[in-house]
């Protein structure tokens, strides 16, 4: 039993019982309650008679477990003026009762299952209602005019959130809707242009407006500036604008364009951008320079990525104290990086990925403490491997992949300056480039992060520190996964990758990389590491993509690599192991592409080469002879006609041995012939 004690007119308010857990909500009274709100988690049906309790005006029972539908009642006896059954699991259609209440003038139902037809025109039958939210449920709102016009005194509610409710179109009451601050039409299926009699009849009062994912394509504007004098937030993303982007002429906190088509926007858009703490225009076909007024900005998140942006990076960008998202993946920008990153940098995300960033890096990045993600990748830098950065505390992604980044892969052994490196890595991508040498047994041992044992799905990777806007922006990484580039949207703490691939690095493969149990991705293909595949490899448990391909190792598929039974990708090809490939757990998933151009592995899934047989050679015959020279005489005929054939044999003496060679290639004659 639960005492609620809710007003101090009231001696006892409720008396709630919630057991056992599941039950309906029971209420007994000894006064009546003017307002009850509970927030301990409840489940089960809402019973009606708590709608008709007397003297009750505010009821709020959101963030609960509870479900069924809301059953109807008698609205006579209401005295409710404020209902919130938001974020529960309720079902059914909206009573009539509650969208008959003169007296309401707070409605939420938002966040629940509810389904059935709203009718705008019944609603506003509510004179006195200010805040009404019915999103994100099953509900199809429509706005069927009615026969009879609005009344000359009636006024849209300050708030109102109808998003993700099948909208189809702008209700013409929005016209008329002066006094609306808080508009969310967002997820919903509004096509065409926004009226320009809306952007009228909100230019003073609209300070929220998210007309996010739906189809809409323009905006019927007689300039390239929005109207709305009091606008703090604005997004029109994930819709179909196309042309230039309009920038509202006071400077919202908040802007985001992103997911569109548009094009183009005004050279001095920087200058509309005094206030603006959030700017997105990513994933557009935005031509243009960024202009060196941008420096006089507030921004704490620029997102631009995935357009066409060009001509110099503005070095304020990363040597200002205020930025704390630089994202400008997928752009043009060429030039080097500034040099002047001083103390105070609040940097957690670069990303200039895909871009035409040349020079080193510069080591005023280490002054970065708040970095967490470092992102290179697919540019011209030359330099060596910025070990430099192995003090950072909560660096987590580095991807330097696709430059001419060369020598070794940091010894850190010995500098004592730093009790931990790289203590939060848990994605480093260092693909294509020049690298060479060996790789360091004690380096791998220091990848603390990727030693434990993972638990759950693990935390998202998010940016913090920043004003209001912590949560918006979500930052994204692409990395080679089972064979393809795949982008995940999201960076787990749990997503874990090393990609050493397609450099120049030798010897053995060290094995204290088999000590990273948390591991999810390993690829160290296209180098030149020889020596055995490490058994320790079969303590990575979590390990789901493996590629060793296209190396020098030798020595057999060691059996511990079975163990890996959330393994879904294996390439072990073109390396010169021997003997059998084992075939418990997940191996015997894999098909022969995973171990070809082995000539000495056998058994399946090769089953050209069953284990005991000899392996397969071409048709060649060798003749050892003594000799201190070097002959090659090459001997090539080609007949025409019935039976066309192809006979090349080459002979070579070299130092004491002479191979005879010989090759039929009907086919290859076939080809010339054809010609």
């Amino acid at each position: 039993m639960f005492l609620v004690q809710n007003d101090l007119r009231c001696r006892v308010v409720v008396i709630l019982d919630v057991h056992p857990p599941g039950c309906a909500i029971k209420l007994e009274e000894e006064e009546a309650p003017s307002n009850f709100t509970f927030s301990a988690v409840l489940a089960g049906e809402v019973p009606s008679y708590i709608f008709t309790i007397p003297l009750l005006h505010d009821l709020d029972l959101s963030k609960n477990q509870l479900s069924g539908p809301i059953r109807e009642f008698n609205q006579a006896l209401s005295q409710l003026e404020s209902v919130d059954l938001s974020n529960n699991e309720l079902s059914g259609p909206i009573p009539k009762a509650l969208l008959q209440l003169t007296s309401m003038i707070q409605l939420a139902l938002s966040s629940n299952n509810l389904i059935g037809l709203v009718d705008l025109d019944s609603l506003w039958r509510l004179s006195n209602i200010d805040f009404l939210c019915l999103s994100h449920n099953k509900l199809s709102v429509i706005d069927s005019e009615g026969t009879s016009p609005l009344p000359p005194d009636w006024s849209a509610p300050y708030i109102l959130e109808l998003a993700s409710c099948n909208i189809t179109q702008f209700p013409r009451s929005l016209a008329l809707s002066k006094f609306t601050f808080y508009l969310d039409l967002s997820c919903n299926k509004i096509s065409g242009d926004i009226p320009k009699q809306f952007w009228e009849t909100w230019s003073s009062h609209l300070v929220y407006l998210n007309l996010s994912h739906n189809m809409l394509s323009g905006m019927q504007l007689t300039s390239d500036v929005l109207p709305l004098t009091s606008l703090q937030f604005l997004d029109l993303s994930f819709n179909r604008f196309q042309g230039h982007i309009p920038m509202p002429n006071s400077s919202a906190r908040y802007m985001d364009y992103s997911n569109n088509m548009f094009s183009s926007v005004c050279p001095n858009f920087t200058l509309h951008l005094r206030s603006t703490r959030y700017l997105s225009m990513s994933r557009n076909i935005i031509s243009g320079y960024i202009h060196y007024s941008i420096c006089n900005s507030t921004l704490e998140v620029l997102d631009l990525s995935y357009n066409n942006f060009n001509g110099p990076l503005p070095s304020c960008l990363m040597e200002n104290r205020k930025l704390v998202v630089l994202n400008l993946r997928g752009n043009h920008f060429e030039g080097m990086l500034p040099s002047n990153i001083t103390t105070g940098c609040l940097l957690q995300t670069i990303d200039l990925h895909g871009n035409k960033i040349y020079g080193k890096l510069p080591m005023g990045l280490s002054n970065c403490l708040q970095l967490e993600i470092l992102d290179l990748g697919n540019n011209y830098v030359v330099d060596t491997f910025p070990s430099w950065l192995r003090g950072l505390p909560k660096l987590s992604v580095i991807v330097l992949r696709s430059n001419q980044f060369y020598g070794s892969i940091g010894d850190i052994v010995g500098d004592h300056k730093f009790k931990e490196y790289f203590p939060s890595l848990q994605i480093i991508d260092l693909a294509s480039n020049n690298f060479s040498g060996n790789l360091s047994t004690e380096w791998f041992e220091q990848f603390k992060s990727m030693m434990a044992n993972s638990t759950g799905t693990g935390r998202i990777i998010a940016t913090s520190n920043f004003s209001f806007l912590s949560g918006f922006y979500q930052d994204s990484t692409e990395i080679t996964y089972k064979g393809s580039d795949m982008i995940f949207e999201r960076i787990l703490t749990t997503l874990t990758a090393i990609d050493f691939s397609n450099n120049r690095l030798e010897g053995s493969i060290p094995e204290s990389i088999g000590r990273l149990v948390a591991l999810h991705v390993l690829n160290l293909s296209y180098n030149a590491f020889t020596g055995n595949i490490p058994a320790q490899f079969g303590g990575m448990i979590d390990l789901e993509s493996l590629d060793l391909s296209c190396n020098h190792l030798s020595g057999e598929i060691p059996p511990e690599l079975t163990n890996l039974t959330f393994l879904g990708a294996l390439n072990l090809s073109s390396n010169q192991l021997v003997g059998k490939i084992p075939q418990s757990h997940q191996f015997s998933t894999f098909d022969s592409s995973s171990f070809g151009e082995n000539a000495a592995l056998c058994g399946p899934p090769l089953f050209e080469l069953p284990c005991g047989a000899s392996p397969y050679t071409p048709d060649v015959t060798i003749v050892q002879k003594s000799s201190h020279h070097v002959d090659v005489v090459l001997f090539l005929f080609i007949g025409l006609g019935f039976g066309v054939g192809l006979a090349v044999a080459i002979l070579v003496k070299w130092g004491r041995v002479r191979q005879i060679v010989y090759f039929n290639c009907k086919s290859f004659a076939n080809l010339i012939a054809r010609r």
